[in-house]
């Protein structure tokens, strides 16, 4: 097992909200592009624009964190005025801080049983 965690997020975009939130997620990703232990930062969006799923992967819950502390800092609040969370699964083995930080969305933890990665 490795100590990657990943975050799957489904959002509902709020009505009138899309261009904001699309310009929000453009910004989201030009920062986290400088964060080193951030493996995967994407973004997916629903043929009718309603619905953003993002899927994050970190080396370890370090890098989570990192990464947590500096969408609170800088994007939280924006992010909640543009869309609302609908789903929040948490995949791999993350710490307890992880966990207790991730708590507060709502996520659903899954621990790996099995598989691999390249």
């Amino acid at each position: 097992m490795s100590d990657i965690v990943s975050f799957a997020v489904e959002a509902s975009i709020k009505s009138g909200q899309l261009d904001n939130f699309k310009a929000l997620v453009e910004e989201m990703v030009q920062s986290t592009r400088n964060e080193p232990d951030t493996l995967t930062y994407e973004s997916f969006l629903s043929d009718d624009n309603k619905t953003c799923h993002l899927h994050d992967r970190y080396a370890d819950s370090i890098a989570a964190m990192t990464h947590l502390a500096t969408f609170g800092e800088k994007f939280a609040e924006r992010f909640m005025n543009a869309a609302d969370i609908t789903r929040f699964t948490v995949y791999g083995a993350p710490n307890d801080e992880l966990k207790g930080l991730l708590g507060g969305f709502g996520a659903v933890f899954m621990g790996q049983t099995n598989g691999f990665a390249r």
